[in-house]
């Protein structure tokens, strides 16, 4: 998948790796969430969009951008949720990398991950500035996961496809989750095309949202492998113009994210976990195509309709 094809450069150098303490993956961990799975995915929001005191201003960035927005955010501490379009399918992109990253933490556990990963130039795809410059010595998949989900290295994600059995394997994870909803079927880059007529590697961002609250604050992992991603989510390089920076103006709040970009209709997207000072975390998943097949990505539009929840969500209860 192409993803900010305006690189500032390829990389070539081994990622820089974060030290996580190493104990048993199975260790039991009392801060986190509880039950094991994720929310339903396909549960359907409470009430229509457009009964919703916020929906006016996501319409109006859809008007504004001439695009389709869906939305999903939680507070973790309350449930007080801010959806819009949350069960329509979207094209996930690159934020599956992050579920795969979590999934081959929890196969491995610390110790698996520094097993190395053997790959030739045949194995490389486009947008793999990671790889790329590690063809010769092989990467551990430690190194593969910091790839795929710091710098979204496609021919990382596609070993970590592979060590997992393929996008399908990765699919049977996330249904053993509670994830009945996303449909993953292709390596990359090709799942990048989006055709609105199918539903192979799509999602919605509830679903994804689900997801991604499992692995980074509940119970799916232990705790070493849970700091791991979260470290890993939180020293993204490729998310500072989307939900980072919808969140930039409120104080001592810190964006763990992946982001996603489409090859066709625009498709950007972004998952994210919000950690706030004195507060439970947000878990946010936004979704966007644009209606011309050829239209170019809007960052503006992730950013903007992140901004409207985080003020939807700092307003009282209604």
């Amino acid at each position: 998948m192409p993803h900010n094809r305006a690189r500032r450069g390829v990389l070539s150098a081994l990622v820089t790796l974060s030290l996580v303490p190493l104990v048993a993956c199975g260790d039991s961990d009392p801060e986190a969430e509880k039950p094991r799975t994720s929310p339903s995915a396909s549960a359907s929001p409470s009430a229509p969009a457009s009964a919703k005191p916020y929906a006016a201003a996501l319409k109006g960035l859809e008007r504004k951008y001439d695009a389709r927005l869906g939305l999903y955010a939680v507070d973790t501490g309350t449930g007080r949720e801010v959806t819009y379009r949350d069960g329509e399918r979207f094209a996930f992109n690159s934020t599956f990398k992050a579920l795969a990253a979590g999934a081959v933490l929890r196969k491995h556990g610390p110790k698996g991950m520094d097993t190395k990963v053997k790959y030739t130039k045949k194995d490389l795809v486009d947008n793999s500035p990671v790889t790329e410059g590690n063809v010769d010595h092989g990467m551990t998949l430690r190194e593969l996961c910091d790839a795929a989900v710091r710098y979204s290295d496609n021919t990382a994600a596609n070993l970590l496809f592979k060590d997992l059995g393929g996008p399908k394997a990765l699919n049977a994870v996330l249904k053993d989750l509670g994830d009945d909803t996303t449909h993953m079927e292709r390596y990359e880059t090709a799942l990048s095309m989006w055709d609105p007529d199918s539903t192979r590697d799509t999602t919605t961002p509830r679903a994804f949202a689900g997801n991604l609250r499992a692995f980074v604050l509940g119970d799916v992992l232990g705790k070493p492998e849970r700091a791991q991603l979260t470290t890993w989510l939180r020293t993204n390089k490729t998310g500072d113009e989307l939900i980072r920076a919808g969140v930039a103006k409120e104080k001592g709040w810190t964006v763990g994210d992946k982001t996603g970009m489409g090859s066709n209709y625009g498709g950007r997207d972004d998952i994210a976990v919000i950690w706030r000072p004195h507060a439970a975390p947000l878990v946010v998943a936004i979704m966007t195509n644009r209606k011309d097949e050829k239209a170019e990505p809007e960052n503006k539009l992730i950013a903007e309709a992140t901004s409207v929840l985080v003020d939807t969500l700092k307003q009282p209860a209604s």
